[in-house]
């Protein structure tokens, strides 16, 4: 923004400083003058030597003006040069904390988002400035490293389909006597991947901005949807799914919670055991928060790497090998969707093998009987 020219708070600190100063010093010296009209007389009587009987009249104020006046201008000026130097040198100590801020700001515009301040110092309204100001920059910083990865990730993605289709049309193009059967069912599958992803970034997108409709919504329903969906293909695995729970409203998007329940009970049986696994589904009420909680059973998992399982594009390939590999979006879609619901997610390793997963959302009260 384009604004005109004017004092620095530098320049007008120390006016401020200067006319303070010149002020009180001006109305300590009223207050000198006022002192001394009251308390010594206009005129005075003088009696001669040796004519006892003779007396003269000295004025006392007005030689009292004469000498009182240009003193206090010599130290009125005095103040007033003092009140500018003075305080412009304090102006600068105090302003000093302000321009590393400025600096550091500067930077951050042209894209620098690693430079911090570091103002040292006990704490004050500067410190606590340029401390909030370095933990903006620091979310920042990992929020810019955070999208280049994603966007990355995502160009590799995308074009691994795009790839495939062209060499799958290259070798069509090529041999024009091969059965197109198996190059149709390949080209649907690549084109579903491809499609799914599609999706995928676009849910994703829509939960980091948060553009959803809220309403009241009872997430022990949802989760029971989303079971009964994944049902048959969990069966068809030879799992079991357990779910129980309590009624939990909470307020949200109604279409978003099923996704990321969804996505948590998907999860939960692609990565079990071979044969004979279980997944739990469970709902309760705390106070203030509603709890969803998916556990599975599996192969036993390091604390390391399950913190990093909600990246983007993280497909956990030290886990189990499934037919199912996905588009490594399903638990970074949950964690945005947690985010967007102002709830925290908290994945942890199961001691016996497998994943427990909490949500935590904020609880709505319940509705009101009529």
């Amino acid at each position: 923004m384009d604004r005109a020219p004017g004092l620095s708070v530098r320049l007008k600190l120390t006016l401020s400083y200067a006319g303070f100063l010149t002020v009180a010093g001006a109305l300590l010296l009223a207050a000198v003058w006022l002192f001394l009209l009251r308390y010594v007389p206009e005129r005075a009587l003088l009696v001669p030597s040796g004519t006892p009987t003779h007396y003269d009249v000295f004025p006392v104020r007005s030689n009292l003006l004469r000498v009182f006046a240009p003193r206090a201008a010599t130290v009125f000026a005095l103040l007033l040069v003092f009140g500018l130097v003075g305080g412009w040198i304090l102006a600068g100590r105090m302003l000093a904390p302000l321009t590393r801020i400025t600096d550091a700001a500067r930077l951050a515009s042209t894209g620098s988002l690693s430079h911090r301040i570091r103002l040292p110092g006990r704490a004050d309204e500067f410190r606590e400035l340029a401390d909030v100001f370095d933990g903006m920059l620091a979310r920042l910083e990992a929020h810019v490293t955070e999208q280049r990865r994603f966007a990355a990730n995502a160009s590799h993605e995308l074009r691994t389909p795009l790839a495939i289709t062209q060499t799958l049309l290259d070798v069509a193009r090529n041999d024009l006597n091969r059965d197109t059967g198996d190059l149709v069912d390949r080209l649907h599958a690549v084109n579903t991947r491809a499609i799914d992803l599609t999706e995928a970034l676009l849910l994703l997108s829509r939960a980091d901005q948060r553009s959803f409709t809220r309403d009241h919504v009872d997430l022990s329903l949802i989760a029971e949807e989303a079971t009964e969906t994944l049902l048959p293909y969990a069966e068809e695995r030879g799992l079991t799914i357990e779910t129980s729970g309590d009624l939990s409203p909470t307020i949200g998007s109604h279409t978003l919670l099923l996704q990321l329940t969804t996505n948590l009970v998907h999860n939960a049986i692609v990565h079990n055991l071979p044969d004979q696994g279980t997944v739990w589904v469970t709902t309760s009420v705390s106070p203030g928060t509603v709890v969803l909680t998916v556990e599975n059973t599996g192969e036993k998992l390091p604390l390391q790497f399950v913190s990093t399982l909600v990246e983007p594009f993280r497909r956990g390939a030290e886990r189990l090998r499934t037919d199912h590999a996905g588009v490594g979006l399903g638990l970074a879609i949950v964690r945005s969707i947690t985010q967007a619901h102002d709830g925290t997610l908290t994945l942890t390793p199961r001691p016996t093998g497998g994943l427990h997963v909490t949500v935590q959302l904020p609880a709505a009260p319940l509705p009101t009987a009529r």
